[in-house]
């Protein structure tokens, strides 16, 4: 039984994880997003760093984040989404590169403008 639930999360493209990790954080289910993620998780962003899943979580429950993928790549164990990013009232265009190993998100660096959360003009 192990062997084949293991087979099948390896049929399950990184691009697969990557949109149910996204979609469960749309829903709101962080549950199933932290479900995606290894427990040592590494974020690259631009107000910050985290080190683990836990903090990063600790923060999406902060954000409430909402995601409108544009476009999605994919490239072996490696995700790239642009999308539209709702954060505080504000859509924000951006970008996010995941890495997964072992079928489950390990890295995550996201880009985007940074001025209009601070208050700046774009």
């Amino acid at each position: 039984m192990i062997k084949e639930k293991s087979a099948a999360l390896s049929l399950t493209s990184a691009k697969e994880v990557v949109m149910t990790c996204i979609k469960a954080l749309n829903a709101g289910d962080l549950e199933a997003a932290r479900a995606c993620v290894n427990d040592d998780m590494e974020f690259d962003g631009i107000l910050g760093s985290r080190h683990g899943a836990d903090a990063y979580f600790q923060d999406m429950q902060k954000m409430r984040l909402k995601y409108r993928i544009r476009k999605a790549f994919e490239d072996g164990n490696d995700v790239c989404l642009l999308y539209d990013l709702d954060i505080s009232g504000k859509t924000i265009f951006g970008c996010g590169w995941y890495h997964l190993e072992q079928g489950k998100i390990s890295h995550l660096k996201v880009v985007f403008d940074p001025r209009p959360l601070l208050g700046q003009q774009s």
